[in-house]
């Protein structure tokens, strides 16, 4: 049985907002950003590299968490140091790369206060 996670939708008070955020400083990739109906508004956005997607938007229809409580999403990277410099080059604020025994994390928050950790899993020794 495959079940493959493909999108995870994240609540944002301004999705215009949110969108250049993602796509102007982060750098995921835009996927859709659609109006189906009147009201309702679906932006699709895709990490560098991923196969699993965001989507936020208007009008969906759909019971959403209050806002900032999606927490500790991974975008797991190769090099954390240079992805952080990248990030910070492009003005996000991410914080202090801490190392955890081979496994290095640093994180970032989104206007609206749903939190990302970049995961470099590059130190540890192969099984």
């Amino acid at each position: 049985m495959d079940m493959k996670l493909e999108l995870v939708p994240l609540p944002v008070s301004d999705v215009d907002r949110s969108k250049a955020f993602y796509v102007d400083i982060i750098g995921f990739h835009l996927d859709h950003d659609v109006q189906p109906t009147s009201g309702m508004r679906i932006v699709q956005l895709t990490p560098p590299g991923s196969a699993c997607s965001i989507a936020f938007g208007t009008g969906m229809g759909t019971r959403h968490p209050e806002l900032g409580t999606v927490h500790g999403l991974h975008l797991v990277v190769d090099d954390i140091t240079s992805v952080r410099d990248q990030l910070l080059a492009r003005g996000a604020d991410v914080g202090e790369v801490r190392d955890l025994g081979g496994v290095k994390f640093a994180v970032f928050s989104d206007p609206d206060g749903n939190t990302w950790e970049l995961q470099d899993i590059s130190g540890l020794a192969s099984v």
